[in-house]
């Protein structure tokens, strides 16, 4: 078992960004957590074939939450590798599939209207960006506590980015992968955006949670990998 961060590069509105989905390989079946940007398919299969992976083994795709660049890409590995299986929890589910409006929809609707005027461009195309997603019905729906992937895989809620956020952890590895309940800075687990948290206290408090593990490595989306003193 093990689990392989993929680090994805590429420049957003000027700037450089690298986000960091996590391939998990257990019993010689693939499980991909978050699918990154829209039209980001090619750069995560080229990064899962670098690490000595087949794609035909990749059989789950896990989405931590209803976010752009987490969820951009997982309609188009649907359509190529139609024999996944996408599990998400119950409360994101509604937003993948498309059964209700996103929170994060709502949330920059919201906050066009009090941008200044220098920023109502990027508030627009980032509300188009939203609306153009493709949604993905759930194949399966995973609750607090459960024991996925062979029961080498708990699933952590982690809410406070948004209502439905969770988090995975492998005891056997000490390990965590935290999406967006938490992000690494200057060596330390930290929140990640916190103006974009949906609940600035469940974060606070999902992120506690997470440092409670006690975990040797916090795998974060944003940051990349830390490895910590147990």
């Amino acid at each position: 078992m093990k689990i392989v961060e993929l680090p994805i590069e590429y420049e957003l509105n000027g700037q450089k960004e690298r986000i960091n989905p996590s391939l998990i390989s257990v019993n010689n079946e693939l499980t991909l957590v978050d699918t990154g940007n829209p039209n980001f398919l090619p750069l995560i299969e080229s990064e899962i074939l670098k690490n000595g992976y087949e794609m035909k083994n990749l059989r789950n795709i896990i989405i931590t939450h209803y976010d752009i660049d987490h969820i951009g890409s997982v309609y188009d590995f649907k359509e190529k590798y139609p024999w996944i299986t996408i599990l998400s929890s119950e409360i994101e589910a509604k937003y993948i599939s498309g059964k209700t409006k996103s929170e994060r929809l709502v949330q920059a609707e919201e906050l066009l209207q009090h941008l200044p005027e220098e920023e109502m461009d990027f508030g627009k195309w980032f509300i188009q960006q939203l609306n153009n997603l493709k949604h993905v019905p759930i194949d399966k729906t995973v609750h607090d506590g459960d024991m996925i992937l062979d029961n080498t895989c708990r699933v952590i809620a982690t809410p406070g980015h948004t209502s439905g956020h969770i988090s995975l952890y492998f005891p056997s590895l000490k390990s965590v992968i935290t999406a967006d309940a938490a992000g690494k800075e200057n060596h330390a687990l930290v929140i990640v955006n916190p103006h974009f948290c949906l609940d600035s206290e469940n974060a606070e408090k999902s992120l506690a949670k997470l440092k409670e593990l006690h975990a040797e490595h916090y795998y974060c989306y944003h940051g990349g990998k830390l490895s910590v003193n147990s």
